[in-house]
């Protein structure tokens, strides 16, 4: 990697750069005439039902391109030090155009309310679930890339219906999931500044526009970046936010991890770690973000193969790679063979590869940088995340830190992997902000 190329994804300013109920109940009914991309609204601020049904020739084609796949050579190393190994994206391959079934996972989208608003000229598309629990507390939740709705799915049960799930009633929170802009079933921005500020701002018009009057928000990866830009507009409603890949890096240390840097000697045991893991990252782990927050354009390989497109998804970071690596040679994780395939094919029949790399070159945040938020944070910390924020560095970060956990297990797509340990988190981190609702 140059220097210039590492200095553009650290600091990518180098670069030129009321009710819902009623709506709800009426979804099932209405939901087979909609198709799998919405039409515009006919009204400004309408929300609209939405479901997926993914015409049969698309699945058809699918499997066509899978056994059609070219494969490269073999890597020459034993391990994943050139990339996602050949052995693992031919047994993902094999799984997906032999035994995997779209349509299981198209019923459970589909038994969730969806509905689409246009909000600045772009549909966006959003789970919403309301808890049968009074008094519940609502809640925004933002995936990132590579991940999709997908990621929150096992979330919603365990969340909104919290007495089915070992825990108590006062924990319920109304749950609002949407997909990003240019992923998923949300509009495919044709105008430029589509950045997390943008997106923020298109989030706190959405739960304003549910009705909703006090919320907390909640991300990890592109999702932090968002849900942090919600925190610094501060709007009045926004409670607090929680995130689980917070923004915490301080300036020493970010200077220290340019080319050329070195570890200070003066760090905990704890930062040294954190040190240590951001280093290897810039190191080895940025080739895909270089790539599409430089030239987003140039991966037409991606909307074109769909074993491409899964390779690429799966090289984000080395331990969410190596897990999932594991799956596809049988043994049991967090995700499934399933949950793996589930959130791929969906970036493949929704297309959105490149308008979904987009927001890496729209980006203009310094991604690990802290944002100067002066609202109620809650972190908690995943050991195999990209980087494990230390104590130390989060406290300097949020100086209204009102929760910091360090979990035994789970990763970069923590609600995913570990859906009842993420759920745990939720309701204790956000206790002490129900009174305010």
């Amino acid at each position: 990697m140059t220097t210039q190329a590492r200095a553009d994804i650290l600091n990518p300013d180098r670069r030129q750069l009321l009710g819902q109920a009623a709506m709800t109940a009426v979804a099932a009914s209405v939901a087979s005439l909609l198709p799998l991309r919405p039409a515009k609204a006919a009204a400004s601020g309408a929300i609209r039902p939405f479901h997926v049904n993914v015409p049969e020739e698309d699945l058809l084609d699918l499997r066509r391109r899978l056994a059609a796949t070219r494969w490269p050579d073999r890597e020459i190393v034993a391990d994943q030090s050139q990339g996602v190994q050949l052995t693992t994206v031919q047994q993902l391959v094999r799984y997906w155009q032999n035994d995997y079934d779209w349509r299981k996972v198209e019923a459970r989208l589909n038994a969730l309310p969806q509905f689409v608003t246009e909000i600045d000229g772009v549909d966006i598309h959003f789970i919403h679930v309301r808890s049968r629990h009074e008094n519940a507390l609502p809640m925004i939740v933002t995936h990132g890339w590579p991940g999709s709705i997908i990621e929150q799915m096992k979330i919603v049960g365990p969340l909104t219906d919290p007495t089915a799930h070992g825990a108590k009633a006062a924990d319920a929170f109304d749950l609002v999931i949407p997909s990003l802009p240019g992923h998923g079933f949300s509009g495919k921005p044709t105008t430029l500044g589509w950045d997390p500020q943008r997106i923020a701002r298109a989030w706190i018009v959405l739960m304003k526009r549910l009705g909703y009057n006090r919320y907390v928000a909640q991300g990890g990866d592109w999702g932090n970046a968002v849900t942090e830009q919600m925190a610094v507009i501060a709007p009045p409603e926004l409670l607090g936010i929680h995130t689980n890949m917070p923004a915490t890096v301080p300036d020493d240390i970010a200077k220290a991890l340019q080319p050329g840097g070195t570890r200070p000697s003066n760090l905990s045991a704890e930062e040294r770690i954190a040190y240590d893991q951001l280093d290897d990252f810039y190191k080895h782990g940025l080739g895909y973000a270089i790539e599409m927050s430089n030239r987003p354009q140039t991966l037409y390989g991606l909307v074109d193969s769909p074993s491409g497109l899964a390779s690429w998804m799966l090289d984000h970071d080395a331990r969410s790679a190596a897990m999932i690596a594991r799956v596809f040679d049988g043994k049991a994780e967090g995700l499934s063979r399933d949950d793996v395939i589930d959130n791929i094919t969906l970036y493949w029949l929704t297309n959105t590869a490149v308008s979904s790399a987009r927001l890496y070159w729209e980006n203009k945040l310094v991604f690990f940088e802290p944002k100067h938020i002066n609202i109620p944070v809650a972190v908690s910390v995943f050991p195999d995340e990209i980087y494990a924020a230390p104590r130390s560095w989060t406290e300097k970060a949020y100086p209204k830190l009102m929760h910091y956990n360090r979990l035994d297990k789970g990763g970069h797509f923590a609600a995913w992997e570990q859906p009842a340990l993420f759920s745990a988190e939720m309701r204790t981190a956000f206790r002490p902000l129900r009174q305010s609702i």
